[in-house]
């Protein structure tokens, strides 16, 4: 397993091993020792899958303290884009995002930390998303931004007229006025 640490401090791509041969592959996707030798230390908690089909968008979500959860996103079918947007106040990269094609044929992996929203778009005819979460859901501390949030400017390699956001999506606030509680610590 190999660490990618991307311009957005505390945001990586986790790189597994993979072992393929005639008969198929064999990789980790999470090995507690060895994401502690790799200096990354999670007690994950819960297990969340879901599938969508092609131009649906979901998100950007998040959770306030305390109940914010940091994500390890893995792509068990298709092809997403996963974006993180950081939310930390005095982070040297407070609303910048990051975005990554994640695949299930190339098995790479997002590690998500609380204190980013996250969202992704559908970019092949379906996907099925797995992600593991160090903290429970939380309902009364669930929060979200607007996907096309003009400020943001994210690209979601989606053409306009194949974008599918639920309603509850279509309604969140902009970054500038949703409620973010989280401070950057170096």
């Amino acid at each position: 397993m190999k660490v990618i640490n991307t311009e957005l401090q505390g945001l990586c791509i986790i790189k597994p091993d993979i072992f393929e041969d005639e008969r198929g592959y064999f990789f980790e996707s999470f090995n507690l020792r060895k994401f502690k030798e790799m200096g990354i230390s999670i007690d994950f908690l819960q297990d969340n899958q879901s599938k969508s089909a092609y131009g649906v968008i979901r998100g950007l979500h998040y959770q306030l303290n305390p109940h914010a959860q940091t994500k390890l996103i893995r792509v068990l079918e298709g092809v997403i884009y996963d974006v993180a947007v950081d939310i930390r106040t005095d982070s040297p990269t407070y609303g910048k995002w990051f975005g990554i094609e994640l695949s299930s044929q190339n098995k790479d992996q997002l590690l998500i930390p609380g204190g980013f929203a996250h969202g992704f778009s559908v970019l092949s005819e379906s996907a099925a998303i797995l992600y593991k979460c160090d903290n429970y859901y939380h309902p009364l501390s669930e929060r979200g931004i607007i996907y096309n949030d003009p400020l943001l400017q994210i690209n979601w390699k989606i053409p306009a007229e194949n974008i599918i956001v639920s309603a509850k999506d279509s309604v969140l606030p902009s970054f500038e006025i949703a409620e973010k509680n989280f401070i950057f610590a170096t």
